[in-house]
């Protein structure tokens, strides 16, 4: 049983999720200086990108 681009976007989006979920994590809880701020701009942006594949589902 295959795959279908909808489902392979459905997991790009889950595991962006979590990838952003643990940057943020790691930039609030681990790194409390300025390194901290890049760790949450880049989760945020991960956050970003796994919107974009949410929207692209039954699009493409």
């Amino acid at each position: 049983m295959g795959m279908n681009k909808n489902t392979v976007l459905g997991w790009a989006t889950f595991i962006m999720i979590l990838m952003g979920l643990l940057l943020i994590g790691l930039g609030a809880f681990r790194y409390s200086e300025v390194s901290g701020w890049g760790f949450v701009a880049v989760g945020v942006g991960f956050f970003a990108n796994a919107w974009v594949f949410n929207a692209l589902k039954g699009r493409v």
